[in-house]
């Protein structure tokens, strides 16, 4: 796992928003194009378009629990069950380690933001933030 661990800070601090690098990170077990994978998954970035919302690591978390536990098949509710429930485990897991599951709380920021502009990704940048650690 450490392995896949240091893969999502890697794609992290490549560019890749915090949804992406943990689904990049583990997309290939679920998808056969980890690519599109990631490009799914763009929106999130930023807790929610850059709206500070729920964090973006949590929200990889949850379509990765997703891609392995989800269904397909609305009546199955057996597999929706057990896809919130670890889900669930995840997100308590998260906060509990770090206080929130929320983007905006994490960081600080206070208010959602309506700039649909990404910060520039500078070493300044990644000093600052703690994405990196809530992706490892």
């Amino acid at each position: 796992m450490s392995a896949r661990v240091e893969k999502a800070a890697t794609l992290f601090r490549s560019g890749l928003t915090c949804s992406q690098a943990i689904v990049g990170a583990y997309g290939d077990l679920f998808c056969a194009d980890t690519e599109s994978a990631i490009r799914s998954v763009t929106a999130l970035g930023g807790g929610f378009a850059r709206m500070r919302q729920l964090c973006g690591a949590v929200s990889g978390m949850g379509i990765l629990a997703s891609l392995k536990y989800g269904s397909t098949d609305g009546a199955d509710t057996a597999a929706k069950k057990q896809t919130y429930a670890i889900t669930q485990q995840m997100a308590l897991a998260f906060q509990n380690k770090n206080g929130s599951i929320v983007c905006g709380e994490l960081l600080g920021v206070h208010g959602r933001d309506t700039e649909p502009t990404p910060s520039e990704r500078t070493e300044a940048y990644y000093t600052k933030r703690p994405c990196v650690e809530y992706v490892r």
